[in-house]
């Protein structure tokens, strides 16, 4: 962009984010072009282009340096905006797709209505740094499993089969002698990842109990531990961005999609939006609550209820059911500081369906 940049008050400013360079689109009052032009993506470039102006509406989508850029131009005092780009289908989809015509968009749309943009709310710093050491663990895990898988299919080829192992306590198992030289390292690489695992789940709760004492009211609910209930806390950062705690549910993309029209209204699976690893997080509780072991409580009454027929199919949405409904639950506990009362307001049981 120009150094006599025409910026004033009252412009709205489209910026199509890239890794190295992000394309600048201005519009004023009257919705004109008044400047296009490319930046660096560098917190100098930004205060150099934005600093000392007249308070603007900034316009980008979530991505890898949406966090920062956030702070930085609230900082410089302007309007920030950051759209959600899973729901901006008018700049993914367009027919004549650029750097720059993405920028004019996104300032076009924050100009007329800014709901057309699904805003969100970015985290702060500070959660982003403790989030970080749960997503590093989600990594870790995922690697595990994908040695666990390696070894067990490396055998197979020679008429041998690794004992059935949980992943936590696989390394410890011995490999056949004629592959220890291929496989040996991957055991020896397992247990390594299963140590700083662990080490990481020590941070983790350690973190619940220091910095984030409400992480322990989530955890009364039957199958909550402290993963689950920092991956809330950390992931929603900020209980009052919903106004009722059902919309939890479709913020975590566990709402079913909806295609309604005329009289077709078809039965979808859920939208998947949102957090992939709170969702995940949530889906292995609600399998748990829904074990015969596990204690009675109104969720696993709700859960067993929609799984009555004993199908496959109606089993999983059952456990879909009761994750959006975990979800609600520790969203509600977290925001009025109540205990938890398992049998609170509780479904009727499987048995008198």
């Amino acid at each position: 962009m120009r150094k006599d940049s025409k910026l004033v008050a009252g412009c709205t400013v489209g910026l199509d984010v890239g890794d190295h360079r992000s394309s600048v689109c201005v519009l004023d009052e009257d919705a004109n072009v008044l400047e296009t032009g490319e930046i660096a993506t560098t917190r100098t470039a930004i205060r150099s282009r934005f600093g000392g102006r007249q308070r603007m509406r900034v316009v980008l989508e979530t991505g890898t340096h949406a966090n920062w850029l956030d702070e930085e131009l609230k900082l410089l005092g302007h309007e920030v905006i950051v759209a959600n780009a899973r729901k901006t289908r008018a700049i993914s989809t367009a027919d004549c797709k650029s750097d720059r015509k993405d920028a004019e968009m996104l300032a076009r749309l924050g100009r007329s209505d800014p709901k057309l943009l699904c805003p969100v709310n970015p985290r702060s710093e500070d959660v982003r740094k403790d989030l970080l050491l749960v997503r590093a663990r989600a990594v870790l895990v995922a690697q595990r499993t994908l040695l666990v898988n390696y070894v067990r299919g490396s055998v197979k080829p020679f008429g041998m089969r690794m004992p059935d192992k949980s992943t936590e306590s696989f390394h410890k198992l011995a490999v056949p002698k004629d592959l220890a030289n291929a496989l040996a390292p991957m055991m020896q690489l397992l247990k390594a990842i299963t140590a700083q695992i662990g080490a990481y789940d020590e941070e983790i709760e350690k973190l619940g109990h220091g910095k984030y004492p409400q992480t322990s009211r989530l955890q009364q609910v039957p199958g909550v531990g402290p993963l689950t209930a920092a991956t809330f806390v950390l992931t929603i950062a900020d209980p009052d961005r919903f106004k009722h705690a059902r919309d939890v549910g479709p913020y975590l993309g566990l709402a079913p999609r909806k295609h309604q029209s005329g009289k077709s209204d078809p039965q979808l699976g859920i939208t998947k939006s949102g957090d992939t690893m709170l969702r995940t997080h949530l889906v292995q509780c609600g399998q748990h609550i829904l074990r015969k072991s596990s204690p009675d409580t109104s969720l696993k009454r709700f859960g067993l209820h929609l799984a009555r027929k004993g199908d496959k199919i109606s089993k999983r949405k059952a456990v879909v059911a009761v994750a959006r409904k975990l979800g609600v639950l520790l969203l509600a506990l977290w925001k009025s500081g109540e205990e938890y009362e398992p049998l609170r307001g509780s479904a009727p049981s499987a048995s008198k369906a």
